[in-house]
């Protein structure tokens, strides 16, 4: 019962998006890469929260929760006001600009070359970290909750290679035939079932916690852990209470802002008005975000006593303690939909990147549009398998989420950098973004990979030794400190060397860049309810 649930719920959502789409022109680079320029905001902002939300956040956010409780918020909650401010100052410069990528400004700000070691940075970063990651927690994530390996009478191992190749197969189907209109319909139908089957197990956690009742549930999380329900971290903890100022605002910025991935969904809206309500619409839902992947964990917390043997267990074993059985089956579907949307969405713009920025630029400058399509989804295969191949052997990975996080930095504040000093000066050269690619992640790589094992506090635990903490300064502090560095570098050589001409945007005209007259209001309500919060749980 529960695998055609599961397996209805999956189908439906394939036959929608086919519908929805099958009369698309996706021959074009326009129809292809961007939905025809046609995304609407309500299909934004669900392509946006799912691209957002798979495995290795709903299981690793609500495990660093099920540790240290509410203040691990701030990456959802603080994401909120980071898309107001991509919505008013940078979505309308890149719908003016008409472009289909990030990499495609740089080119007309700086250069060619700049244009492809950033496209080359994104799909570096995509292929050996993003995507296989992805697969091998949805994997892992999926065999749990129906144990393959003992239904199908196999070893986990070979479940495991199996589930990867299902998912990584069905998810290339959308990114690589569909385009982008398919992944974000499909996106879309799943946002529904992700934000239903998401608040149904804190509503049955908390349920069960007070005998029947929703607010003696919480009166009981609050009265028994009180400290789960600070939102002012200390300086040891994932999210220290001062990086909300520093890194974790050039973070959010850059994966809202400057993330292919994310923004290329705001890219293919039909206008500037619905770019922004895809945004607003999005910064809703993120501040709802807490209620799926935090409060589970603190739930988690109350009713294993703590005693669960990894954090990052927490959300499945909530799921399979407090979801009645006939709802698995959907819940892992929408579960299931989430995954594919992360894989999907970062494949189809790592497709965009190739055949626009590569293909296109450095192997066949007089392609057809035609033709720079199918040369995007050949790579998009051959990348797909590739992912594919590599993402079994992520098993000994340790905190994913975490990991994630700290390792992104090598490529995300330099882009972020050149980007931001792109858009806010006209004189500052393209060798000044090259210098400033290369020593961020070359300073960042040194801080974190080198300098930062030096401080490990090593205590023998059992005879064997092991790092206890590190008093090096938070990742997210790091981030700040070279962003202002490399800021002032690009500053510097633009001041000693300039542009012989200033910069000029260009002006494409592709869609109405009309903005939304209650942009500003609206988003001033999002930055006023995310304060509020911080106000009702600061300790």
């Amino acid at each position: 019962m529960q695998f055609i649930t599961f397996l209805g719920f999956t189908v439906l959502v394939a036959i929608i998006s086919y519908l929805s789409t099958k009369s698309s022109n996706e021959t074009s680079k326009d129809g292809y890469f961007l939905g025809g320029r046609s995304l609407t905001g309500i299909v934004i902002a669900g392509s946006l929260l799912l691209t957002n939300l798979s495995t290795e956040q709903i299981v690793g956010l609500n495990g660093q929760a099920y540790e240290q409780g509410i203040l691990v918020m701030a990456w959802e909650t603080l994401a909120a006001i980071t898309m107001i401010v991509i919505a008013v100052f940078l979505l309308p410069r890149y719908l003016k600009g008409g472009i289909a990528t990030i990499p495609q400004f740089l080119e007309r700000r700086y250069d060619k070359t700049t244009k492809a070691i950033v496209s080359g940075l994104f799909l570096s970063g995509y292929v050996t970290i993003f995507l296989p990651v992805v697969l091998y927690t949805g994997a892992s994530a999926i065999n749990t909750m129906f144990d393959v390996s003992t239904t199908f009478g196999i070893s986990e191992n070979t479940a495991l290679w199996l589930t990867v190749f299902g998912i990584g197969i069905i998810g290339s189907i959308y990114a690589v035939f569909g385009g982008l209109k398919a992944v974000a319909v499909s996106d879309t139908i799943n946002a529904v079932g992700l934000i239903i089957g998401g608040l149904l197990i804190p509503y049955f956690g908390l349920s069960l916690i007070g005998d029947g009742s929703l607010t003696a549930g919480i009166d009981v999380l609050i009265t028994n852990h009180p400290d789960k329900f600070d939102a002012t971290g200390a300086e040891d903890s994932y999210v220290p209470f001062s990086t909300l100022f520093t890194g974790m605002l050039l973070v959010n910025l850059f994966y809202w802002g400057t993330n292919q991935a994310i923004i290329q969904r705001a890219l293919g809206a039909k206008n500037l008005v619905e770019g922004q309500k895809g945004l607003v619409y999005g910064a809703f839902l993120k501040i709802l975000g807490p209620l799926i992947l935090v409060l589970p964990g603190i739930i988690a917390f109350h009713i294993f006593e703590g005693n669960l043997e990894k954090p990052d267990l927490a959300y499945a074993s909530l799921v399979a303690e407090v979801l009645p059985k006939p709802l698995v089956g959907f819940f892992a579907a929408v579960l299931f939909g989430a995954i594919l949307s992360s894989f999907n969405s970062a494949l189809n713009s790592c497709v965009t990147l190739f055949g626009i920025d590569i293909y296109q630029e450095y192997i066949k400058k007089e392609a057809t549009e035609k033709q720079v399509v199918k040369a995007g989804k050949t790579f998009g295969i051959f990348l797909a398998i590739l992912s594919m191949i590599v993402a079994p052997f992520i098993a000994n990975a340790g905190s994913v989420f975490a990991y994630l996080q700290e390792i992104n930095g090598t490529y995300s504040i330099p882009i972020l950098t050149i980007v931001v000093v792109g858009y806010l000066t006209k004189y500052v050269p393209a060798i000044a973004a090259k210098v400033g690619l290369f020593s961020g992640v070359i300073l960042y790589s040194i801080s974190q990979f080198l300098i930062k094992p030096t401080f490990d506090i090593i205590e023998n635990i059992n005879g064997v030794p092991t790092v206890v903490s590190n008093t090096y300064p938070h990742f997210l502090h790091i981030m700040a400190i070279l962003f202002v560095l490399n800021t002032i570098i690009m500053l510097l050589i633009g001041k000693l060397y300039p542009r012989k001409e200033a910069y000029v945007q260009f002006n494409s005209k592709a869609v109405d860049i009309t903005p939304w007259k209650y942009l500003k209001p609206v988003g001033g309500l999002v930055c006023v309810i995310v304060l509020a919060i911080y106000i009702y749980f600061a300790k």
